[in-house]
């Protein structure tokens, strides 16, 4: 599995706009094949900062970046944002997804 987390750095005349902005494109990489999970978060201390945490199968990252959704998004975010997105990928062993917390049980 790939998981990828990215943080965007938002103009602050798009702060408010930006989960419509996002939109189209998260909804059509959440109906990719091998797309796991793809959610935006907002920074606590940084409101204009919003990260995305996303992750694909082994072999679901290449279609997605290759995808024309993606290339619009390389096209169009750019006005949107106040500086080039931070990144972090990397492939994990295993394949379960999401699983319980074992330092923090909930009864």
């Amino acid at each position: 599995m790939i998981i990828i987390n990215v943080k965007c750095n938002v103009k602050p005349e798009f702060v408010d706009r930006w989960p419509e902005i996002v939109r189209p494109f998260t909804e059509a990489t959440r109906a990719e094949p091998g797309n796991r999970w793809f959610e935006w978060s907002r920074s606590l201390e940084e409101p204009s900062t919003f990260v995305l945490i996303e992750a694909f199968d082994d072999d679901g990252a290449a279609p997605h970046v290759q995808s024309e959704h993606f290339r619009q998004m390389q096209r169009e975010f750019p006005q949107y944002l106040a500086a080039t997105p931070q990144i972090v990928s990397r492939q994990v062993e295993g394949d379960e997804g999401w699983g319980p917390m074992a330092e923090l049980a909930v009864e």
